[in-house]
């Protein structure tokens, strides 16, 4: 098929050249004329494992091409997907105004039946006000579905590839049939595809994500708990998750959840109920713990140090989580601002989010190409995301540096008692100090 994908950001990127891998003609469009200069060749504008050689690769087989004209792009076309942003308005709610645009430029300039389909996270509703503007504008039949993405950053590609679920939201039998055609070279492993009404699919995805967000800021609960009862939080979430009915999946305890969904969509689905007159009282709390979470760390450093005016702080992680450079509500973000605020002084360390960190900062963090850099004459050290190469570190190197042996885990993914051995003060989440 040929297939545009409107928006190279994170979504767009990833279904382009997955799609394009699988065979399709793909035009990605963009207005960002110098994010397409670079995608022309082969620089993918974010880190995702496995991106950037997908794209070299379906760059050199002439299957995806990136474009500035939307127009062109789309009279070409039989199935177009929105990826455009739908950032957070200061109600909570999505703001749209991107995607509609984007809607309104294809009634203009789609000459065959058309296929839109919604990969943004949008709203329950908009395919609705979507149809009526391409009923009103369009001289030739669109139909639109509304297909959420289901991604995980730092593993988008294994799951546009081999995806545990399809949710293809639509009232057309005709667009039903093409989208069945299009997903069939990613369901042969017999994951399902849930084909529903538009509206189910929009609510879906906000509800998953929101199911998600809500597991962790309760274990997120547990934990603070433990902490008052003197209970080890690890134990008794092993314990919980060995019940089939809950699982271990997403009880791991920390100093909160970020990037661009699960804050988003938890905003925007108790947005949607107040809009229809309920209050989701549920996911409130949610979003309330994991705000009171990112401050975890600056609460503890503060009950165990007292004034941290002119003290040195390592912090180890700024990206959201592992393998991504995404800092989008990213905890560390949060930690460094309270750090700062209290006059302490910042050296940090992350593996791929170095850049966008100092765009955020500038020079007011120290940025540092080694972990152990970050632990130099250091007060404390931070740990905020658990990549990899922080799990076993040298931590006889670590304590030698730093100028106190204390560590805030954020992340739990140290041994307290090895901790203890090794001479270190050791503050966790839902452990004993």
């Amino acid at each position: 098929m040929k297939i545009v994908v409107v928006g190279t950001g994170y979504v767009g990127l990833v279904a382009g050249v997955c799609f394009a891998d699988s065979g399709h003609t793909v035009v990605c469009v963009d207005i960002d004329e110098k994010k397409i200069g670079e995608l022309r060749k082969g620089r993918s504008p974010i880190y995702e494992p496995g991106l950037e050689e997908l794209l070299e690769k379906n760059l050199s087989a002439e299957r995806i091409t990136f474009s500035t004209d939307l127009d062109d792009a789309v009279r070409a076309s039989e199935v177009v997907f929105i990826a455009v942003g739908t950032p957070e308005r200061d109600d909570g709610s999505a703001d749209l105004r991107a995607a509609m645009s984007v809607a309104e430029r294809i009634a203009r300039s789609a000459e065959r039946y058309t296929v839109v389909v919604n990969k943004s996270t949008v709203p329950v509703g908009t395919a609705s006000r979507m149809q009526a503007e391409f009923s009103a504008r369009a001289k030739v039949p669109v139909d639109v579905v509304s297909n959420p993405e289901f991604l995980k950053e730092g593993a988008a590609i294994d799951d546009f590839l081999r995806p545990d679920r399809i949710v293809i939201g639509t009232s057309s039998e005709k667009a039903r049939a093409i989208m069945a055609e299009l997903y069939a070279p990613f369901v042969r492993t017999e994951s399902p595809i849930y084909f529903m009404d538009p509206r189910s699919a929009e609510l879906t995805k906000y509800a998953a994500n929101a199911m998600l967000a809500a597991r962790i800021s309760f274990m997120n609960e547990v934990a603070m708990l433990c902490e008052r009862v003197a209970a080890d939080v690890d134990s008794v979430r092993k314990a919980m998750g060995a019940d089939e009915r809950i699982g271990q999946k997403f009880l791991f305890p920390g100093c909160g959840y970020g990037g661009s969904c699960f804050p988003k969509d938890v905003k925007a689905l108790i947005a949607t109920a107040r809009n229809h007159g309920m209050d989701f009282a549920l996911l409130s709390a949610v979003d309330a713990v994991n705000d009171r979470q990112k401050r975890l760390l600056a609460q503890k450093a503060k009950a165990h140090f007292g004034d941290l005016r002119g003290r040195k702080f390592g912090v180890w992680g700024l990206a959201f989580k592992p393998k991504t450079d995404d800092l989008r509500h990213a905890p560390a973000l949060t930690l460094i601002d309270e750090l700062l605020a209290d006059g302490a002084s910042v050296t940090a360390h992350d593996p791929v989010a170095i850049d966008n960190a100092r765009r955020v900062f500038g020079d007011r963090v120290q940025f540092v190409q080694s972990p152990y850099a970050a632990t130099e004459g250091a007060d404390a050290l931070f740990l905020v995301t658990e990549w990899n190469e922080f799990r076993q570190p040298d931590f006889t190197r670590v304590k030698d540096a730093m100028k106190q042996p204390v560590l805030f885990d954020g992340r739990n993914i140290w041994n307290p008692a090895r901790m203890r051995e090794l001479g270190f003060t050791y503050y966790a989440v839902g452990r004993a100090p």
